[in-house]
């Protein structure tokens, strides 16, 4: 059974952890209303994409 010869220090230990950590979400303007999105992804807030209208959104009355 493999068993280590010596205590790992915390040190150690965290160094080998250090890219375990989470990245966080990256977000760019829509350049249709200015309104934060993800990219690649449709605007929540005027429903376009590629410039575009994918989806219709409720406030359009």
């Amino acid at each position: 059974m493999a068993v280590p010869k010596k205590k790992i220090s915390k040190s150690r230990r965290n160094m080998r952890r250090s890219h375990d950590s989470l990245a966080a979400a990256v977000h760019e303007e829509c350049p249709n209303c200015g309104e934060l999105k993800r990219p690649h992804h449709v605007c929540s807030a005027c429903g376009h994409y590629n410039g575009q209208e994918v989806v219709e959104t409720g406030d359009a009355a």
